[in-house]
């Protein structure tokens, strides 16, 4: 009869932790600013790094005429991509991604159909 209640009791102060735990995980749905190794890992969509030395970390998507890179299969941006319903206007080409200079800049695809 010990047991049972000894699980009880270890049921009942884990819940919270199993609770929170969907809400932001250590791997998974991290915040701007947390250390990531895969753009999934981030709430934004965005593992950030500024240099090939430094550690990577959730960033937000880049907004109109920002920087950006074009998504790629790495998961981890010199330049984030752009935020949705933006593209971002930059060299696409192999060479581009190897040397790593296919940044460009944020634009609305609807302004070149007003004009």
């Amino acid at each position: 009869k010990v047991l049972p209640a000894c699980l009880l009791l270890a049921l009942l102060l884990l819940a919270p932790a199993l609770s929170a735990q969907n809400e932001r995980g250590l791997v998974f749905n991290l915040d701007i600013g947390e250390l990531c190794l895969q753009s999934a890992q981030c709430k934004s969509g965005c593992c950030h790094r500024l240099n090939g030395l430094s550690l990577a970390r959730c960033a937000p998507k880049a907004a109109e005429f920002q920087a950006c890179s074009p998504k790629t299969i790495y998961g981890v941006y010199y330049k984030c991509p752009c935020e949705r319903g933006l593209t971002c206007d930059a060299d696409k080409t192999i060479v581009g991604s190897i040397t790593n200079t296919n940044f460009g800049v944020c634009k609305d695809p609807q302004d070149s159909y007003r004009r």
